[in-house]
């Protein structure tokens, strides 16, 4: 590691722009899933640090509102820079940490500097509306006003990304943030605590700190001061916060699970179907919201796509995401490692078969075989549990009005992708998915300039779009009376 990378590496949260140890004193160890070892320490911090950090957020709220929006442009313009005149050190932190492949993490942070210049950009396009008045004299104005202290909780999936996602709309609107990054992944996030110092954002603006989840929650939705709540993680755990944040009647947005279907219509251009299948599913090793959780083939071209599909899974190198040419690193830890044979047993009891891996890697670790099962069936866990790992499970259908069926019985609604060389069926198809994001002859459609985000119990408002500055705005009417016209 070098110098410019450790210089990221804090150790320490950021509270009122200061570098802080948790009150107790008390560390958690940050493990490389690629190797076993310990990066370093973060503090385990709890309900009093987060409450200092809130205030902190609080206090910088009243100068940070008022600041213009090209002056916030300005200095997201810069924090931008400085993310990709550093990306090959971030990578590297995100890659030891997270265990993806270095020219993925390299993907992903170059995707947090876009982020972060695209809200750069809608900072100068929060508009507001002048409406025609029903009283000749009196004038109608409908504003729009930073919510106020933002919390936003990530996780461990895209650590840096997730977080752009979040500190870019606060920043542009005028709003400031407590962060919580996920505690095996908490080096990306600290590191735009390092970021936001050098391109000037003010003390007190962006707060990070680890530590108990529970309890740092707890804080983040149970005090007054914050107005609103970010959370990309499970559905079960968006819930919980959603309950919590009731007693304040906090604004949220949640980017919560997904099952995400893939389906292969006989005319598909088979082919691209495949590649598309590769990017859909093996992204970071399968521990993606909007990976494949399973594969829907039209009896016809069943058998052809599970050859070509396995062809190309046999194909994908496992290794140290710092290696050349690695594209699948370990999974995040054992307990994803252990979730994911418990859905090969369920599968292969079931009638699955096991075309290709299924069992741990020779590389010992976390690290598993990317996996493909055919005669996949309904009744198997993966057809309603997300699968987060290397697993590729492929169902098969004869008609399209039964696998539309068949693909929106999930309660998530995320992402899901379809391959077709017919038109009509195109847009029959994608009228008639209940998902948030819908890939068509594509198996990776994410994009800043687009709205990320879910239907059903996969969540709620949009990151990334002009739509995705709209949460960390409140809408306000004023009407202004006496004018004497």
């Amino acid at each position: 590691m070098n110098a410019n990378t450790s210089r990221f590496i804090k150790q320490a949260n950021l509270i009122g722009g200061q570098w802080v140890a948790a009150d107790s004193g008390a560390t958690i160890d940050v493990m490389n899933p690629a190797t076993g070892k310990a990066i370093g320490t973060i503090p385990k911090s709890g309900k009093a640090e987060t409450a200092r950090a809130i205030e902190a957020a609080a206090q910088a709220f009243k100068s940070w509102r008022k600041t213009t929006a090209n002056e916030r442009s300005q200095k997201m313009r810069k924090l931008h820079d400085l993310i990709l005149a550093n990306q090959d050190a971030l990578a590297e932190i995100l890659t030891m940490e997270q265990g993806k492949s270095f020219t993925e993490a390299k993907g992903e942070v170059a995707s947090s500097a876009a982020y972060i210049l695209w809200y750069a950009e809608e900072a100068r396009r929060v508009y507001g509306d002048v409406v025609p008045s029903p009283w000749a004299d009196r004038r109608i104005m409908v504003t729009k006003e930073p919510v106020g202290v933002v919390a936003a909780i990530t996780p461990w999936n895209f650590p840096s990304s997730m977080l752009a996602r979040k500190i870019g709309p606060a920043l542009a609107t005028g709003c400031t943030v407590v962060v919580k990054p996920a505690t095996q992944t908490p080096y990306s996030g600290l590191a735009w605590g390092v970021l936001c110092e050098e391109a000037g954002i003010p003390a007190g603006v962006v707060n990070i700190l680890t530590g108990s989840a529970s309890e740092i929650g707890g804080e983040l939705t149970r005090n007054p001061q914050v107005a609103k709540l970010t959370f990309t993680g499970s559905t079960e755990i968006g819930k919980l916060l959603m309950k919590q944040t009731a007693g304040t009647v906090k604004k949220v947005s949640m980017e919560l699970g997904g099952n995400a279907p893939f389906i292969v219509f006989d005319d598909a251009d088979l082919d691209r179907a495949v590649a598309g299948a590769i990017a859909a599913k093996f992204r970071n090793s399968g521990q993606t919201c909007v990976c494949t959780n399973r594969f829907f083939v039209q009896s016809k071209i069943y058998s052809r796509f599970v050859e070509k599909f396995t062809e190309a899974v046999e194909q994908l190198k496992v290794g140290n995401g710092m290696d050349s040419g690695t594209q699948q690193g370990p999974l995040i830890d054992m307990n994803a490692v252990e979730k994911v044979e418990e859905f090969i047993a369920d599968a292969t009891k079931k009638g699955g078969r096991i075309v290709t891996g299924g069992k741990r890697h020779a590389l010992g670790g976390s690290y598993f075989e990317p996996t493909v099962i055919a005669d996949a069936k309904p009744r198997m866990r993966f057809t309603k549990e997300e699968i987060f790992g290397p697993v590729a499970p492929v169902y098969k259908f004869k008609s399209e009005e039964d696998v539309i069926e068949q693909a929106n019985n999930t309660e998530y609604g995320l992402a899901c992708y379809f391959y077709t060389q017919d038109l009509g069926r195109a847009f029959r198809v994608m009228e008639g998915l209940k998902y948030g994001l819908v890939g068509v002859n594509e198996g990776l459609i994410s994009t800043v300039e687009a709205p990320f985000g879910g239907l059903k119990e996969s969540g709620l408002g949009k990151e990334g779009g002009h739509q995705g500055i709209e949460d960390y705005l409140d809408t306000k009417y004023v009407c202004i009376g006496g004018l004497g016209l």
